[in-house]
């Protein structure tokens, strides 16, 4: 068996079912019996006794997402990945533009390190952005409230006020064209 070159992307179908079925079972099986995720330590094992290494947590955390995803009937991506990102790159995982990105660099809110002409982000560092960022949206939403928390008098007002603004608006533009 030969290892791929770690700079290729492959992908990897889901076997038939059972296979699957069977580490799915094993693993919600061990979950149940000790009450929360297993710490991992499991091996991978050779064909000779003694012949195993133990599987490191980062490794099974992979390996349980991908056998999830194949139990589902999903294919499965490996995408190597460098632990440094060109802005490009970095705009992207976080779904916004490079003139963004760039932005949110010079405001020194995601750390870079431009060795040359190129800036570079560690990943470390954009997914800590990604998480703060959606960690203050769900604090903004939070701190809406709930509409039970309006007084409905006040809140039919407003409504009122808003079709009414509205309308005036459709007519101004209306008289315009």
């Amino acid at each position: 068996m030969s290892i791929s070159p770690a700079a290729v992307k492959e992908t990897f179908f889901a076997p038939e079912a059972p296979r699957t079925g069977q580490i799915y079972d094993f693993i919600e099986a061990h979950t149940e019996r000790t009450g929360a995720a297993p710490r991992p330590q499991f091996f991978l094992s050779g064909s000779t006794a003694g012949d195993q290494v133990e599987i490191p947590s980062e490794i099974y955390d992979v390996l349980v997402k991908a056998v999830e995803a194949m139990r589902k009937g999903l294919a499965v991506t490996i995408t190597p990945s460098s632990m440094t990102l060109t802005t490009q790159q970095a705009a992207e995982l976080l779904g916004v533009t490079r003139p963004t990105l760039v932005k949110l660099l010079d405001a020194g809110k995601i750390p870079f390190e431009k060795p040359a002409t190129h800036r570079r982000v560690r990943l470390e560092d954009v997914l800590a952005f990604k998480n703060e960022r959606k960690a203050e949206q769900y604090a903004a939403l939070a701190s809406l409230g709930d509409i039970d928390d309006e007084d409905p008098a006040a809140l039919i007002e407003d409504l009122k006020y808003a079709r009414a603004e509205a309308g005036r608006r459709r007519r101004a533009r209306q008289v315009k064209l």
